[in-house]
């Protein structure tokens, strides 16, 4: 059974930091291209940042310099450290997970960050 469990949302203030974890199981996770997607109240689902299989990291203009994602395939883990948070990056967080191969993907169940004062 495939799961992608997400954990270390809540709510901080804004310039502060968060670091969310994605917990995958039931496929081969280094196999598979990993990513981080947000989606906020009312808007489209947007992607964030994406940890390649090569190593590889991309990031979304609208977080690069304040977000971090690295993955740790020993424990089948993706993260994204996210710094200097802004009200803006108040949403919903998906980890995603596709197959090197381009024929298999996975969502989480979304975890929520709030940013606010």
């Amino acid at each position: 059974q495939v799961q992608l469990v997400e954990s270390g949302g809540g709510w901080v203030q804004p310039g502060g930091s968060l670091r969310l974890s994605c917990a995958a199981s039931g496929f081969t996770f280094s196999s598979y291209h990993m990513s981080w997607y947000r989606q906020a109240p009312e808007k489209q689902r947007e992607w964030v940042a994406t940890s390649t299989t090569g190593g590889r990291t991309n990031y979304a203009d609208s977080v690069k310099g304040r977000f971090t994602i690295s993955r740790d395939n020993a424990k089948n883990t993706v993260y994204l450290q996210m710094n200097s948070l802004k009200p803006e990056d108040t949403a919903v967080y998906y980890c995603r997970g596709v197959s090197s191969t381009w024929t298999s993907a996975y969502w989480g169940q979304g975890t929520q960050v709030t940013v606010s004062s």
